[in-house]
């Protein structure tokens, strides 16, 4: 079976995840830490990150975009519309969620890896901006959902609930929407949301 190699609290572990339960696909799960960078990860990927998806045969799909188009194809295009336009409106969604992660990451590291006197309040400002762009742009217009998603629209559930878990009370100020949004996108999925980092 095709093994992930992932980590539970990494939103594009769990845009992976979510994906192939989505489209159909097993995986089977293994928790790592890419911190301690095990031989079974950086084997696999030599840049020892996750997700990490290692095939039957042994060859390793890196990173989550790589990935998720990976499993669009094999399901047979469950994950992205085959209309051109609407695939793009799709593919835009998972990059603009997913550059919502990667500054929330660049944020949370920062913190987590330098003393506090090492801290630099100037790039966290900055990586917070870029963060309150995104949201704000997304609660002004949130993407259509219904029964029939798309892995823009799981991104943007991965990427919330992150934001949820490392900066609770702080994302959701002023936009309603995008809550709704969320709340509505565990509603309608409950089975990929009980994939998402609590």
């Amino acid at each position: 079976m095709t093994k992930i190699l992932y980590s539970p609290s990494s939103p594009y572990s769990t845009k992976v995840r979510m994906a192939a339960l989505y489209a159909g696909i097993p995986l089977e799960a293994v928790v790592v830490d890419s911190n301690a960078q095990p031989p079974e990860l950086v084997n696999a990927n030599p840049l020892g990150k996750i997700p990490t998806l290692i095939l039957d045969d042994g060859r390793a799909i890196f990173d989550s975009r790589v990935i998720t188009q990976y499993l669009n194809r094999v399901s047979g295009n469950k994950l992205f519309p085959r209309n051109a336009e609407k695939r793009l409106e799709a593919e835009q969604l998972e990059s603009i969620a997913d550059g919502l992660c990667d500054v929330l990451l660049a944020h949370v590291y920062e913190r987590r890896f330098h003393p506090e006197e090492k801290i630099h309040e100037p790039w966290l400002d900055r990586q917070w901006v870029k963060a309150v762009r995104v949201l704000d742009i997304l609660n002004a217009a949130p993407p259509r959902l219904g029964k029939k998603i798309h892995g823009g629209h799981i991104a943007l559930a991965a990427a919330l609930a992150y934001a949820g878990m490392r900066f609770e009370g702080k994302w959701e100020k002023g936009r309603s929407k995008l809550k709704r949004w969320q709340k509505r996108f565990e509603e309608l999925h409950p089975e990929l949301a009980a994939l998402l980092p609590k």
